[in-house]
């Protein structure tokens, strides 16, 4: 037992430090674009692609890896998204040329998309139902915002010896992940299944187009002739995707998982969370440094007290269940999140990072810890065996979404200003008008988790 035990608790250190380097990589390389950009001699229009290369691929293939795990095994493909993700990582470390390095993210995202849904798969398939795997969930779940906001700090520091060293840092814990992972992590059962090819095309290409056309609609906006286009033809595979598999035999992605309302409502209040937060994060970044006057490593420094709240509501989250059950947990952290940023709107041109930025963000910790934990428990119980590497696929993709469709809002607002503002006033300015969009999204998710009156979350044949 104390074999077992230790096995165990070896496993989570193993898959959470997958998680922390996957969430790290989304937001290390950030700090570093001005860097990149000297170095390599990147366009100013070309730039952004280093950030959205990963996660275009990230976002695009997260359902595909999940049900792969699920037919080929969670850890064959959990090992291989890391090799995978590791060597990308030193091929863009080493890159000469801006086309070699967006090669490389783009190669990372795919090994991100392979390793992610294993990831929070291998929990399932590791630990019980019940008390043991909803505290390592939450211990999961509680990484996210805290990786990613230790990633600005990160890439901060090592932006200013060589934006190399943002790629190359993970590349010791890949190697890591690849020797530990058989010593304490078993392979899963595999799901006697064809592979559903129709599915696969729809939903990939359909993800990977609806998560450029949130891309492109932050650069161009979202009424340019071509991001339109983009969108209207994601909808229609997308729409393509559920047809086909409502008649496949064996769905890459089954609908029942979509059927039960608490389930779905957590998927939606995760994405919607995860778009207001984006945004917000987006947009603070750009307060802090061109009206506050603070480096990009004080910025990632401002950000890092919310995270002290998030962890501790992030480990209250199991006991806060067994007790309320999911729905009040999550509505709590709503209210939580739309009191923050109703606060936030307060922000102007003469504010303080004391006075206006730091309670809210403390709210914020709170929030996104209830709402992160409980969503992702949700959203894996009751899944039978053979579908946990879909139903984490599913999880897994709200993130990247989510994050995308809050900057390309938030970005569209501040554009939209007339009339022209003076710059610091304008940035307030666009950032009160985007944290109300943010109160949006955050109602809307409210609305979306209405609850189910069925008391099973198991799935509907």
């Amino acid at each position: 037992m104390v074999r077992e035990n230790a096995a165990k608790r070896l496993a989570l250190i193993v898959i959470v430090a997958c998680q922390v380097t996957l969430v790290v990589d989304s937001t290390i390389v950030n700090v570093a674009l001005p860097s990149i950009q000297r170095g390599l001699g990147f366009s100013a229009a070309d730039l952004s692609w280093v950030a959205n290369a990963y996660t275009l691929a990230f976002g695009g293939l997260m359902l595909l890896g999940g049900r792969a795990g699920d037919i080929l095994g969670h850890r064959r493909v959990f090992l291989t998204g890391v090799m995978l993700f590791s060597l990308a990582s030193v091929a863009g470390g080493c890159a000469l040329t801006p086309s070699w390095l967006l090669a490389a993210r783009a190669v990372q995202g795919v090994g991100a998309a392979l390793a992610g849904p294993g990831a929070l798969a291998l929990i399932n398939t590791t630990f019980d139902e019940g008390p043991q795997r909803s505290r390592a969930i939450a211990i999961f779940a509680s990484t996210n915002s805290v990786a990613m906001v230790f990633g600005l700090v990160l890439g901060g520091v090592l932006a200013a010896w060589t934006w190399r060293a943002t790629l190359f840092v993970t590349v010791p814990v890949g190697i890591a992940i690849v020797i530990l992972t058989p010593l304490c992590i078993g392979e899963s059962s595999r799901r006697r299944a064809r592979f559903d090819f129709a599915g696969a095309l729809t939903v990939t290409t359909g993800m990977t187009l609806l998560v450029y056309g949130f891309i492109r609609a932050a650069e161009n906006g979202w009424t340019e002739p071509l991001t339109v286009a983009i969108l209207a033809v994601a909808a229609v595979l997308l729409a393509t995707f559920v047809a086909v598999e409502s008649r496949a035999s064996q769905p890459i992605v089954p609908l029942w998982l979509f059927r039960d309302r608490e389930r779905s409502g957590a998927y939606a209040m995760r994405a919607l969370v995860f778009a207001s937060n984006g945004g917000a994060l987006f947009f603070l970044t750009i307060y802090l440094q061109t009206v506050l006057g603070y480096t990009p490593l004080q910025s990632g420094l401002a950000v890092l007290p919310s995270t002290v709240p998030y962890l501790v509501a992030s480990r209250a989250v199991p006991r806060l269940l067994r007790r309320t059950g999911p729905k009040p947990v999550m509505v709590a952290g709503a209210v939580l999140m739309l009191a923050g940023m109703a606060w936030l709107t307060q922000v102007s041109a003469t504010s303080t990072f004391l006075s206006v930025v730091l309670g809210p963000f403390l709210l914020f910790g709170v929030g996104t810890g209830f709402i992160s934990v409980a969503a992702m428990v949700l959203g894996m119980t009751g899944i039978p065996d053979g579908e946990f590497g879909v139903a984490s696929g599913v999880l897994q993709a709200t993130p990247p979404i989510g994050n995308t469709l809050g900057v390309a809002i938030f970005v569209t607002v501040l554009a939209s200003l007339s009339p022209p503002a003076p710059k610091v006033v304008g940035i307030a300015g666009g950032y009160t008008a985007g944290l109300v969009f943010g109160i949006g999204m955050i109602a809307i998710a409210l609305l979306a988790f209405r609850g189910s009156r069925r008391k099973t979350l198991a799935p509907v044949s």
